[in-house]
């Protein structure tokens, strides 16, 4: 079926022998079934439905966690200067954020650092080990970062300065000369776990620490943290992040989280904690600091019990993000998006001199979302040029940037399957796009252009009993999206514009079923035009969700596109 903007849409298919032999096995509904054979739940998620399943250490008896336990403790009981080095993302800062604790909590002498992407650039480099060897530590923990900087590591070993690399990224032998590496890309026994982000292997390496030293911490306190940084760096929310998840909305209570609750209170969000205030509200407020020259302020935030320091820094925070908020959609408004898709059939490449660098990792994930396919976004730096990429499932794009970086194209860069950062020369600009474009046809990645929604509805299922169903695989996320359903002849009433940009309707159907609906962003392209000015019968795909207002739950539709 082809839609109003011009998507092709097919209805995801199933075998009808699974589902039912999963509604009989579990005692599930039609459609709980169906998007559970649909998102290939493993046995573990299926007993997690209706189970509180225990969140329990995996890495106990992990030998990189054990060599890096065992690193640590003769640092704690030397007293040896610690320097903590994150990245400048949610994922970095709230890995740093953890070890903060961690060491104010027993009282170890350390220090942190959190890279300007503008003054320091990309990952840990020789350039940046010079400035911080000046405070003299003994050792520097890289988090969410360090798995490509073998010549930096080199140098931390030449002024007998020890290391230790928790990261996610990709990495390729030979290893950067580190004491101990955490990462599972290594593939070092523990390589199914490679979709877990640093802030989560940090945390179970705390945890494991904290008990073997015996110390007061109570780790689990910050779960939080794990759980924000596996949403805002993308990682899906499938196995162990789904446990993750699950046991944090569950126990977290906001109040008890100063830098949270402040956040809430500015906002005044007095709603319970969900996955959407983690991916909407909290991360890009965390990230603005980091895209727009205040890359410390979201590890201050969520390192510091001051409330001084959290309300001044939450202040800031969020100003930074309306003012990042204003050039994205400066910058969105410039783009030719036709021009983009006629230039670029597989991969999207574009290449602006004047976009802010801090910028450009967001609209790599507009670009990606707009077209459906992977995106790399690249602007001018000084004399050399910056770039920011942002894949979809199948094509791994971390993997790409670091094989460019092996034969030279690229100066620095890293990333992992969805997100990558690198930098190159002017002149080697055309040779980077042509590599891309090599890779991503040598490994036989075929773009799916057709859109395709989970099953066909009644407008009569649209109910809170429906719903109820479907909230049964919660959270949604990278991995286990919110269903997209079907359903037929609807007629739009009450249509009208929000805030120029979104529209609001009442959908009806022929038996008078009311629906209320809205669509994000329509305002000004095919699908809006439809909703506001066609007087036909259309058939809609949407997203049921739950709108809470002054207390009451309201289920509406989130309409994703037209057919006539």
């Amino acid at each position: 079926m082809i839609s109003v903007s011009g998507k092709n849409w097919e209805q995801k298919k199933t075998h009808i022998n699974s589902v039912e032999k999963l509604k009989q096995d579990y005692n599930f509904s039609d459609i709980l079934a169906k998007l559970l054979i649909l998102r290939k739940f493993d046995q573990t998620e299926l007993s997690s439905i209706d189970n509180n399943l225990e969140l329990n250490n995996i890495f106990s008896k992990n030998s990189d966690f054990e060599k890096s336990i065992e690193l640590l403790i003769n640092v704690i009981n030397n007293k040896e200067t610690v320097c903590v080095l994150g990245d400048y993302d949610v994922d970095g800062s709230a890995a740093t954020s953890l070890f903060i604790r961690f060491f104010e909590s027993i009282k170890h002498p350390y220090f942190y650092y959190i890279p300007d992407r503008e003054v320091d650039g990309y990952g840990a480099t020789i350039k940046l080990f010079k400035k911080l060897i000046l405070k003299k530590p003994q050792i520097i923990i890289m988090v969410d970062c360090g798995s490509t900087s073998n010549d930096a590591v080199a140098f931390l070993n030449d002024n007998k300065i020890k290391s230790l690399i928790i990261d996610h990224h990709e990495i390729n032998k030979p290893f950067p000369n580190a004491n101990v590496i955490i990462n599972p890309k290594k593939d070092n026994g523990y390589i199914e776990y490679d979709y877990l982000c640093a802030t989560t292997l940090a945390y179970f390496f705390l945890d494991l620490l904290s008990k073997k030293i015996k110390s007061k911490i109570k780790i689990s306190d910050f779960l939080i943290y794990v759980l924000l940084a596996t949403v805002c760096d993308v990682m899906p929310i499938r196995k162990l992040n789904r446990l993750i998840a699950l046991t944090v909305l569950k126990k977290f209570d906001v109040k008890k989280n100063k830098a949270f609750n402040e956040l809430f209170n500015l906002h005044d969000k007095k709603d319970k904690l969900n996955m959407n205030d983690l991916g909407y509200l909290i991360g890009p407020i965390l990230n603005a600091g980091g895209r727009l020259g205040k890359s410390s302020y979201a590890s201050e935030l969520l390192s510091s019990n001051n409330l001084k320091i959290i309300n001044n820094k939450s202040i800031e925070l969020i100003r930074l993000n309306n003012r990042r908020k204003e050039i994205e959609t400066l910058i969105l408004d410039e783009i030719d998006f036709q021009k983009i898709e006629d230039e670029n059939k597989d991969i999207t490449i574009y290449y602006h001199p004047s976009i802010n660098e801090g910028l450009i990792g967001i609209i790599a994930a507009r670009l990606k979302d707009y077209f459906n396919k992977p995106s790399i976004v690249i602007t001018n730096s000084n004399k050399l040029l910056k770039g920011s990429a942002r894949s979809i499932y199948g094509y791994n794009i971390g993997r790409a940037i670091k094989n460019s970086f092996d034969k030279n194209i690229i100066i620095a860069g890293g990333g992992h399957n969805m997100a990558a950062g690198f930098t190159l020369e002017k002149k080697n600009l055309k040779s980077f796009k042509n590599f891309i474009l090599a890779d991503f046809l040598k490994n036989d990645y075929k773009i799916n252009y057709t859109f395709t929604y989970d099953a066909e509805i009644s407008s009569l299922a649209f109910s809170h009993a429906f719903y109820a169903d479907i909230k049964k695989i919660e959270p949604f996320g990278v991995g286990n999206p919110l269903p997209i359903f079907l359903i037929r002849d609807l007629r739009v009433i009450k249509a009208k514009i929000l805030n120029n940009k979104h529209i609001s309707l009442i959908l009806k159907s022929k038996t008078g079923f009311s629906i209320k609906s809205i669509s994000f962003d329509a305002a000004n392209n095919k699908v809006g035009q439809y909703l506001l000015n066609y007087k036909k019968n259309i058939n809609v795909l949407g997203q049921i969700n739950e709108n809470i207002w002054n207390n009451k739950k309201m289920l509406q539709l989130t309409v994703r596109d037209v057919i006539l």
